[in-house]
């Protein structure tokens, strides 16, 4: 296991991949990280625990929700293309931010190809 990650280190995450923007779509409570106006995470900046709401895809999404309890189907999202993540003790730091980029790279691979960062 890794260190704990925490809701500010996802959103730097987040804003260092290209082409990202931070909106707030929501409300001022909820990060919703955009790459060329498309979701890829959401983050409540409130709520406790913390946690990220990631696109996954179905066969990924499935395995992580079986394999790790601290990640659940996505919370007010498709249940076979988001996962929630529960940031904290019990998930491990790299992983999540790996998940972050595998949202990313998911969301950009199905934009057309000039849309592209």
């Amino acid at each position: 296991m890794s260190e704990a990650i925490s809701r500010d280190d996802v959103l730097q995450v987040c804003q260092e991949l290209p082409a990202t923007t931070d909106e707030r779509p929501f409300g001022p409570e909820t990060a919703v990280a955009k790459v060329v106006g498309k979701v890829f995470a959401i983050t409540p900046l409130d709520a406790e625990p913390a946690s990220v709401t990631l696109k996954a895809a179905p066969a990924h999404a499935e395995a992580l929700v079986r394999d790790h309890a601290w990640i659940t189907p996505g919370y007010h999202m498709n249940k076979r293309h988001w996962v929630t993540v529960t940031l904290g003790p019990d998930a491990d730091a790299e992983l999540v931010k790996d998940l972050v980029v595998n949202s990313y790279d998911l969301v950009v691979a199905g934009l057309p190809r000039h849309q592209r960062p």
